[in-house]
């Protein structure tokens, strides 16, 4: 029984949470209780990078001892988005790869993070897409391609021969760079919280108080970063915030990390995609550069340490791209769960009146536009950064594949799922009519 669980233990603290968030833990969210659970185990385990970094880099300090000053806990978006966030320039440790096994956090820092992910967990709307299971399937998306960044360049008779060090450096740093690695998956696990199932467009068009709190652009991310970052920020989290943060600096260099990347997620922002192209070209491409230039948005010349931290901060928001949309690169049945779920949260919210167009007029045709001028090109990029090793090829099969099926399959899939959304809502509209009956009635 619960009473028999020691009080440190994964379970006790997962449901001492529940009750800190005022929810009641009972069988309609096993399911929830599951994921909270392994979001937080794979936090957790990026967590254990930064604790096993820091003690390697500063043996016997107390820096987890730092706390965060007012001026540090300040989130803003009035700065220019940055075009690259700076990664420490530092000699990268032989032996990084390996984090000891004795390693752990705290027990008071576990539990708060377990909390936390709860926390953020009940904040998720119970809409068909933009829900719990979204973010945590995103999050482990992200965690699969972060640990192909990690170990796919490990082997062991290259590390014997030229040291871990040359071989890291193929990663741009990502792969000795834990703080990093950690913003990503909390960036997945955040990046749609309190998401309303409508576009930031109808959010603009409603003049929604958000929207003007954010200046009409990228409204649903920027409330989703700033709920993640406020809490996260609570003094009741002050064990977690130590364990995750040494210095006012990582703190920065952590709130630019998580702008970059849940902002990359929005991409109906035709400015920002065109300048991501832009610097898509200056890393990779640089001959191909449109601008003709390989300089930095201050008009410097790019140096090696900053276009590897360029290079960096692209990739990381090529993870969050790819993991957002990852069901269109994964298995077809995968693919058509979460099509399925799309189809139903837009049809939702055209039915309210929250919707410019009804998703049943193009669906078929719109999904063969998506794969074409997105998701492929989306794929492709994953195989240019070299750096993901197996799943370059195997997140651009999917695509194509999935692609091909929903060619051939997919304009009978489309019709079935508008004659099932359709007899489902007619059946939900009899039983609310049945049921405005009975209380007449009584």
């Amino acid at each position: 029984s619960e009473s028999n669980l020691p009080k440190s233990s994964f379970h006790h603290a997962l449901q001492q949470s529940w009750k800190c968030i005022g929810i009641e833990n009972n069988s309609r969210l096993v399911a929830k209780e599951r994921l909270v659970r392994w979001n937080a185990a794979i936090l957790e385990s990026f967590l254990l990078k930064i604790v096993d970094n820091r003690n390697n880099f500063y043996p016997g300090s107390s820096l987890s001892n730092f706390t965060p000053s007012q001026e540090d806990k300040v989130l803003s978006f009035s700065e220019k988005l940055s075009e690259s966030i700076m990664f420490p320039n530092m000699k990268y440790q032989e032996n990084y790869r390996k984090v000891s096994s004795s390693m752990a956090i705290s027990s008071v820092a576990r539990a708060e993070l377990i909390e936390y992910v709860a926390r953020i967990s009940s904040l998720y709307r119970d809409v068909p897409f933009h829900n719990f299971e979204h973010a945590s399937h995103v999050t482990m998306s992200a965690n699969k391609l972060l640990n192909k960044v990690c170990s796919s360049f490990v082997n062991e008779e290259e590390v014997s021969s030229t040291g871990y060090a040359v071989v890291t450096e193929r990663t741009f740093g990502i792969s000795a760079d834990p703080l990093a690695q950690f913003v990503v998956v909390f960036s997945s696990l955040v990046h749609d919280v309190d998401h309303q199932g409508v576009p930031n467009a109808q959010l603009v068009k409603e003049e929604d108080p958000l929207a003007a709190q954010f200046q009409n652009r990228s409204v649903a991310e920027k409330r989703s970063i700033t709920i993640a970052w406020d809490i996260l920020m609570e003094d009741r989290y002050r064990e977690l915030q130590s364990a995750i943060f040494v210095n006012g600096n990582e703190m920065v260099r952590f709130k630019q990390l998580l702008i970059n990347t849940v902002l990359a997620t929005d991409i109906a922002d035709k400015e920002r995609s065109a300048a991501g192209k832009i610097r898509w070209q200056k890393a990779f491409h640089p001959s191909k550069n449109p601008c003709g230039d390989n300089l930095d948005s201050s008009g410097n010349e790019l140096d090696d340490v900053s276009l590897r931290s360029l290079k960096a901060t692209l990739v990381f928001e090529q993870i969050m791209q790819a993991s957002d949309v990852a069901h269109t690169m994964q298995h077809w049945e995968t693919f058509r769960k979460w099509n399925r779920r799309l189809f139903q949260e837009l049809s939702k919210a055209y039915r309210e009146g929250r919707g410019a167009t009804d998703p049943k007029e193009k669906w078929y045709e719109n999904e063969i536009g998506f794969f074409d001028f997105y998701i492929i090109p989306l794929a492709k990029k994953l195989r240019e950064c070299g750096v993901f090793g197996t799943a370059e090829r195997e997140y651009l099969d999917y695509a194509l594949e999935n692609r091909r099926r929903w060619e051939e399959e997919g304009r009978e899939i489309a019709k079935n799922m508008i004659i099932e959304y359709e007899a489902a809502t007619a059946s939900a509209t009899v039983s609310r009519a049945t049921g405005a009956t009975g209380e007449t009635q009584s």
